[in-house]
This record gives structure tokens, sequence and C-alpha cells, in this order.
């Protein structure tokens, strides 16, 4: 055989055999960033579970069940007089002036709001 025909096969060998490892060598580099993408994951999910077990022992006791119940349910004990400051910021979106194009909400039905906004002139 002559040297260019030796080269050829050679050649062929060498492409064979990238052809060959090409495919499962891409295979294994994508599981190999799924698995590292999976164990942040995982990581992630284990400090959520340290802070919610932390929650739950907060709130077995029932000083502290009460107290969450005042603040974010508003409940109060007989015997106690409940106050509530309203300031100007805390009325939320019925203080604030509407855009052009904002429409002010309303409890109409939706045709309703429909039919307004086809028959209001500007």
């Amino acid at each position: 055989m002559s040297t260019t025909r030796r080269a050829a096969i050679v050649a062929i060998v060498v492409c064979a055999l990238a052809f060959t490892i090409a495919v499962p060598l891409r295979t294994y580099l994508s599981q190999q960033a799924e698995v590292s993408e999976q164990e942040a994951r995982q990581q992630q999910l284990r400090q959520q579970v340290e802070q919610l077990e932390e929650r739950k022992a907060e709130l077995s006791d029932p000083a502290q069940v009460e107290a969450e119940a005042k603040r974010r349910l508003r409940y109060v004990t007989p015997g106690e007089t409940p106050y509530i400051v309203q300031l100007p910021g805390d009325r939320g979106d019925e203080s604030r002036p509407l855009r052009g194009d904002e429409q002010p909400h309303s409890d109409a039905a939706w045709y309703e709001n429909l039919w307004d906004g086809v028959t209001e002139r500007e």
C-alpha cells in the first residue's frame, strides 16, 4: 500500500473514533451540568426546609402564635381596646391619582364597563 492510501485509512479510522466518542462525551457533559444544577437546587431546598423547621419551632409557643394573630390578623383579646392608625400613605390605590391610561376600579360587571367605555366621550 502507498503512504497516501495508509494516511487516508488512518484519517478515516480517526474520524470514525472521533464520531463514536463525540455523542457519549456530549451526553456525559450535559448530564454533569444537570447533576450540578440539581445539587444546587437540593441545597436551596435544604436551606428552605431548615428555615421552615425554625419557623415551626417558633410557632410551637402559644405566646408567639397569639402575637402573630394580633399582628397579622389584628385580633384583640377581651378587655383590650383596638386602635388602627391610618396615615395618608397607607390608603393604597384609592388616594393615588389615576394617570390618563388607567381606568378606575369598578365593581360593575365587565359588560357594563365595556358599554361605559364605548359610550364615554372625551
